[in-house]
């Protein structure tokens, strides 16, 4: 599969323009991908990484530690990531479910083909498709390309994706338009893109360096 041309001068700019992260190069430990992803939901990374390192601290980041934990123990590490309770239960839920039906280990289910891979982690609380595609792709290299807000917005800007497509409808054209190598590179930095420029409430267009195949261009602040 080749890129399509304007998307591929889209990644090459972005790639010029912005660093990757030093921790997207290695393999993330399948559980601990989880359990970050599920606290970060609706949360600010900040936050996020505030009650993962409580958790580190309390418990070791296993499902045998986590699934033998009280959940009023999981939620007061959690209190700072918001919606806490209901992300302790689904925590320890999840924990005692891969200790029980996989061994304690993710390593069966990332193995599978993809689309199974991705609906049998699916099948485990609180885990959503953006769940289930940041661990498929972080920790299993798996061609699949998770959706957050910020690639949602930035993708539909520079009309990578359709303006009203739901979240299967942006992961399957962005992984139309890009080879499966660059999948990983696309979703950091469209995040990072949208966090950095292609802000929600007042896009900084006049700083943008894909502001010139951006059909999107006019809701920014370009003079």
């Amino acid at each position: 599969m080749m890129t399509e041309p304007r998307a591929a001068t889209i990644l090459k700019t972005l790639r010029g323009a912005l660093a990757l992260p030093e921790w997207a190069k290695r393999k993330n430990d399948p559980f601990e991908t989880l359990v970050v992803t599920i606290i970060s939901q609706n949360t600010a990374d900040i936050n996020t990484e505030r009650a993962f390192e409580s958790l580190s601290k309390q418990f070791e980041i296993t499902p045998q530690a986590l699934a033998n934990a009280e959940t009023r123990q999981i939620e007061e590490c959690l209190h700072v990531a918001g919606l806490y309770q209901s992300k302790a239960k689904a925590i320890r839920a999840v924990s005692k479910i891969i200790l029980e039906r996989f061994n304690g280990s993710l390593a069966p289910v990332l193995s599978l083909p993809l689309d199974e891979a991705r609906k049998t982690l699916m099948e485990l609380p609180g885990v959503g498709p953006k769940t289930a595609d940041v661990v498929l792709l972080f920790s299993a290299n798996q061609p699949t390309i998770p959706v957050d807000t910020h690639v949602n917005r930035v993708s539909k800007r520079l009309g990578l994706a359709p303006a009203n497509g739901d979240y299967e409808a942006v992961r399957l054209s962005l992984q139309s338009l890009f080879e499966p190598k660059d999948y990983l590179a696309v979703h950091l930095l469209l995040i990072a893109h949208g966090r950095k420029t292609c802000k929600a409430g007042r896009p900084r267009c006049h700083e943008c360096p894909v502001y010139d195949y951006c059909p999107s261009n006019c809701l920014g602040d370009k003079p």
